[in-house]
């Protein structure tokens, strides 16, 4: 039985062990964390993050979650996944403050050699795997701005996504860099003590739409919890409704109005839930400079409007993650991950499964990666509709094919009209979003078309020795859960023998 590796504990990673558990009863495989709990985003987002699409589509499809609200905090949605993976006893196959440094296909071995670094000691191990599935989140890696004198900084300084829990606000003259999603969630929380300063630093304005967020009455927790399918009716009700409404004006500081409304279209950015940052623009403790940053000096910030001198004592910065950029050295047949994106100059934008394989990666799959998400409902649904094979090469003539319908339907959507992390480097090729709703999204994976790849010999011969084991041992009277052990210990190794004995002989396996 191949050897399976995960990496990242988040979301996308504990929801691909789950389903290997679950659907295939396939147990050969190991996450390896660098943080020192799973959770992801839910675990690194200290500073009072929430969903802001509603909660009922950040829970797998298979286990659906008594929610409290509509919109889960920070603290619910990392219990939520700290008890899948209790639930589904994947801790054992974990290991945490564990980071991934590299992997590199040996070609001689046919299989992925893996380096991580253990967090505590600093020390590196390695290991060997088959399969190797990337289940680094899209928003992983955080994106400090390219600000002159950045080092130069004497006072504390952290990115919102790595939030230093170590630093005293209190008493503090505050810079916040930023007006995203993240500032306009942390912005709110850390202005509730008055003796912060805070002054806020911005760019470009947001969309903001009214939070409707509701905590649900007894009652309707109760319908939803005894009723059957009521939660799943309640998922697709929410799929199906839209909301867009601009209230900025009636809420924000008329002597902000004028800068807090965006000139863009409405979506070309990614929308931000008010989760009360308005309500908060009008404390006398938090103010927002539309001046611009000239560069940054040992005791603050110098403005490039009149070069004002804002002196701070913390800079938190809320400018994003390298969404268009891949974090990890993995080195296929032939290059890296990152060197096959640059070498194409963001020519090739791939669907997470449809790198041209033959090319670049075999059986290397990615969770969450270019052109996957909507950017206005949960990623975990997309993650859920991805089909999983065994064994597949995706053949370059249908990767450029798809790239180029990707992009044809990128380039005339709205998200083409304005500079958004949505694209490389700003203003290149839109690189993280999916373009369409995520209904078209799950039509698309629905059947896939087997013309397109190569590999699929190994999925159906291990489908067709299950069967024949099947009806033999029915034949014979067998148990159901001697069937299973038979199919486990005998099919796998058979298939996997036979396709060995293909491969030396140099025969084409095609789907």
């Amino acid at each position: 039985m191949p050897r399976v590796v995960i990496i990242g504990a988040g979301p996308g990673g504990l929801s691909c062990a789950i389903a290997l558990k679950r659907k295939y009863g396939f147990d050969n495989f190991t996450i390896y964390e660098r943080g020192g709990e799973v959770g992801g985003t839910w675990r690194a987002s200290l500073f009072g993050a929430s969903s802001d699409v509603s909660v009922a589509f950040y829970s797998l499809s298979t286990d659906l979650r008594d929610w409290k609200g509509s919109h889960g905090s920070q603290k619910e949605l990392l219990d939520y996944w700290v008890d899948l993976a209790k639930k589904y006893n994947l801790y054992p196959h974990i290991l945490l403050n564990h980071a991934v440094k590299s992997v590199e296909w040996d070609t001689t071995n046919n299989h992925y050699h893996i380096v991580a670094e253990d967090a505590s000691t600093g020390k590196s191990s390695s290991s060997t795997a088959e399969i190797v599935i990337s289940a680094i989140g899209v928003l992983d890696t955080p994106r400090f701005a390219r600000i002159p004198g950045l080092d130069t900084f004497k006072g504390a300084k952290f990115h919102s996504a790595r939030w230093d829990s170590s630093v005293e606000l209190r008493g503090k003259r505050v810079g916040v860099i930023g007006n995203g999603s993240s500032a306009t969630q942390f912005v709110p929380q850390i202005a509730k003590d008055p003796e912060v300063r805070i002054i806020q630093f911005c760019r470009t304005p947001s969309w903001l739409l009214p939070d409707n967020r509701v905590q649900y009455s007894q009652t309707t927790r109760w319908i939803l919890r005894n009723i059957p399918f009521m939660m799943r009716l309640y998922r697709w009700i929410l799929f199906m409704r839209k909301n867009f409404t601009n209230y900025i004006k009636s809420n924000a500081p008329k002597k902000y109005v004028d800068k807090l409304v965006p000139t863009y279209p409405l979506a070309c950015k990614r929308l931000v839930i008010d989760t009360d940052y308005l309500r908060a623009l009008h404390q006398p403790n938090l103010d927002i400079n539309w001046d611009g940053i000239d560069r940054i000096v040992e005791d603050g910030i110098l403005t490039k409007k009149g070069i004002e001198h804002i002196p701070l004592d913390v800079i938190i910065f809320a400018t994003g993650y390298a969404a268009d950029f891949y974090p990890l050295h993995v080195r296929g047949k032939t290059h890296t991950i990152q060197e096959y994106y640059e070498q194409e100059l963001g020519q090739r934008h791939t669907l997470a499964q449809l790198f041209p394989t033959s090319e670049l990666l075999y059986d290397f799959w990615f969770v969450f990666r270019p052109n996957t998400v909507t950017g206005h409902t949960s990623a975990i649904f997309t993650n859920e509709v991805q089909r999983k094979v065994s064994s597949l090469e995706v053949k370059l003539s249908a990767t450029d094919a798809y790239n180029d319908k990707i992009q044809a339907l990128l380039n005339n959507s709205v998200w083409a009209g304005c500079i958004s992390w949505y694209r490389v480097g700003g203003d290149g090729k839109i690189s993280s979003l999916f373009p369409g709703p995520a209904l078209r999204f799950w039509l698309w994976l629905r059947k896939p078309d087997w013309r397109h790849f190569s590999g699929i010999f190994k999925q159906r011969l291990q489908l067709l020795l299950r069967v024949l084991i099947f009806s033999g041992l029915l034949a014979l009277g067998a148990s159901r859960m001697e069937m299973f052990r038979a199919i486990q210990t005998k099919a796998f190794p058979l298939a996997r023998s036979l396709l060995e004995s293909v491969s030396k002989q140099k025969s084409r396996i095609i789907g």
